[in-house]
C-alpha cells in the first residue's frame, strides 16, 4: 500500500504571508491540526502546526500590555512560525516507510509531494485507521493471537488450519514475538466458533496468547 492510497487530498494549504489568526481559523474550520505551507506556485516551502501557532508569542512579551501583545500577535505571519526544513515524501512511498519516518522524527503529519508541489498529507490519524483495518477491528469474528516459530511454512500451517475448519480470515498481522526466533500472529476469523478455532490452531502454534469473540466496533 502506498501513501497516495490513504493520504488526505486535496490537501488544505496556506500561503506564507497569511496571518497567525487566519491559519488558526482555517485549522478550526477544517478540523485539522497542521497545514502545509506553499508558495504561489503551489510548491511546498514549510509546514505549520496548531502547536506552533498556539505557542507563538512576540519577544519581550512580559513587558507588554495585553492589548499590545494581541496587536503584535495579529501581525505574526505563517512564515515566521512554520518549520522550513519540512520532511516530505513522494506519493509512491510505501505506507510503512512513511510511518517509520514519522515515528523516527516524532512528527504527526507528513506532506506528500509531486514534483515539489504539495498534493496530499498523511497523518497519525490516517495510520491509526489503517491499523484498525489491518487487524479487522471494525468486523465481527473470532480474534486470535498466537505465537509461531519464525521459520518458513509456519504461517501456511496456521492459515491451513483455519481453512480446514471452515474459517475465513478477515485480517492478519504479524508482530515481533517473545524471542528473536518466534513471531506473534494476530488474526480475525469469521465462519467458525471460538472453541473450534482454538482446537484447530492449538496443535499448530507454540502458544495461544489470547482468543475471544470480537464484535464489530
Amino acid at each position: 500500500m502506498l501513501v497516495q492510497e490513504r493520504m488526505s487530498q486535496p490537501v488544505i494549504t496556506i500561503l506564507p504571508d497569511e496571518s497567525l489568526h487566519d491559519a488558526l481559523g482555517l485549522m478550526r474550520t477544517k478540523s485539522i491540526r497542521r497545514l502545509p505551507v506553499v508558495n504561489k506556485r503551489g510548491r511546498l516551502v514549510g509546514i505549520v502546526s496548531e502547536g506552533d501557532l498556539l505557542h507563538a508569542s512576540p519577544s519581550d512579551a512580559s513587558s507588554l500590555s495585553i492589548w499590545e501583545m494581541n496587536h503584535l500577535l495579529s501581525k505574526l505571519t505563517v512564515d515566521e512560525l512554520m518549520t522550513k526544513d519540512v520532511i516530505a515524501v513522494p506519493e509512491d512511498t510505501p505506507l510503512e516507510e512513511a510511518a517509520r519516518i514519522m515515528a523516527d522524527n516524532k512528527i504527526g503529519g507528513l506532506p506528500i509531494v509531486r514534483d515539489g508541489a504539495a498534493v496530499g498529507i498523511i497523518t497519525e490519524t490516517d495510520l491509526f485507521k489503517v491499523f484498525l483495518e489491518m487487524l479487522g477491528a471494525r468486523e465481527s469474528g473470532v480474534r486470535a493471537a498466537v505465537i509461531v516459530p519464525n521459520v518458513p511454512g509456519e504461517l501456511a500451517k496456521l492459515t491451513g488450519g483455519v481453512f480446514e475448519v471452515g474459517g475465513n480470515i478477515l485480517a492478519l498481522g504479524t508482530f515481533l514475538g517473545e524471542r528473536t526466533d518466534n513471531r506473534e500472529v494476530v488474526l480475525k476469523v469469521n465462519g467458525v466458533e471460538k472453541e473450534t478455532l482454538l482446537k484447530s490452531v492449538q496443535p499448530i502454534v507454540e502458544r495461544v496468547v489470547d482468543i475471544r469473540d470480537s464484535p464489530a466496533a
